[in-house]
């Protein structure tokens, strides 16, 4: 895919947040466009997570401009959140509902009314292969179908963009290919995906990635292009040669 011949759903410049005399973000200008897997990354403190909660309308940036799906992050957020679909780290649905019941419960947030709920429960549950688990409570599921769940839920209103905070923390090799099959699928649909990760092989998978060091982002491009330009084998390498420039940490 082309990024640079596609719609652009997110766009920021010289987005900065402080937090009294800290700059958690300094500044930072770029682009997403439609159907995009795009990497953001960072160590500890670097200032990712701030940023990803200003895009996702959750914090008022202190100066500069962003739109995400189109709407301003400053004057439109509730617009912004009937857009996006996100995930966190920390694993987001309902362990004391069932498989089903959670479906509904996200589909109804989503806005989806009862025969598209009912119809995307049958759909989803089918790609999972989770028709045998309908009525399982979801804190009997293994942690990879947790999070396999938790994504599909995340993306069943099709948003135009949808933030992943690491979300194959803690799952085996396997599974995260797996996860990422679906994020594959999601961006062929058209979805944007906005991804953080501590695995540098997903690194890989995205079609450009940043790296943000101390609230600035260091470095952005295909993981290709960043490879040569760091005389790099693998996304690691370049990621630890521009972690090493932080002087700062959470």
């Amino acid at each position: 895919m082309n990024a640079g011949t596609m719609n652009k759903v997110i766009e920021t410049r010289l987005l900065t947040k402080r937090f009294g005399s800290f700059t958690a973000v300094n500044g930072i200008s770029f682009e997403v466009s439609e159907g995009e897997i795009f990497g953001f990354l960072g160590a500890n403190g670097a200032g990712k997570t701030t940023a990803m909660r200003m895009l996702c309308g959750l914090s008022v940036p202190t100066s500069g401009e962003a739109r995400v799906a189109g709407c301003d992050v400053y004057k439109e957020t509730e617009q912004i959140k009937r857009h996006i679909g996100y995930m966190s780290q920390k694993f987001s649905l309902y362990g004391d509902l069932k498989v089903w019941e959670n479906i509904r419960l996200f589909g109804g947030i989503y806005g989806l009314r009862g025969k598209q709920i009912a119809a995307k429960t049958d759909e989803l549950l089918h790609d999972l292969n989770l028709e045998s688990e309908r009525n399982t409570f979801v804190d009997s599921l293994p942690l990879g179908w947790k999070q396999k769940l938790a994504f599909s839920v995340a993306v069943i209103h099709e948003p135009r963009i949808v933030f992943l905070d690491e979300p194959t923390g803690g799952v085996d090799p396997i599974t995260r290919r797996q996860f990422w099959e679906l994020i594959y699928k999601a961006a062929n649909r058209g979805i944007t995906v906005f991804v953080t990760t501590h695995y540098m092989d997903e690194a890989e998978y995205c079609n450009r990635v940043s790296v943000m060091v101390d609230g600035y982002i260091e470095a952005l491009d295909t993981p290709e292009a960043l490879k040569a330009r760091f005389e790099a084998d693998s996304m690691g390498q370049v990621f630890h040669a521009l972690a090493r420039r932080a002087r700062r940490s959470e």
